[in-house]
């Protein structure tokens, strides 16, 4: 079950970061503002993916 979770989370972050890059050309956010941006949609995302790691292998 890892092998396949690892790559699907790792094609997850990607695709969210170029998301968030989207947004922040579109709300044109300041380029000072940005890493704070990146870190916490990053950090949610992580979050996001270890619990549903957890609650697949222990459900």
């Amino acid at each position: 079950m890892i092998i396949v979770f690892i790559p699907f989370a790792v094609f997850i972050l990607y695709f969210i970061n170029s998301l968030t890059n989207a947004l922040c050309i579109q709300k044109e956010i300041p380029v000072e503002r940005q890493p704070k941006v990146f870190r916490t949609i990053n950090i949610l995302v992580t979050i996001l993916l270890i619990s549903s790691f957890v609650e697949v292998m222990f459900t």
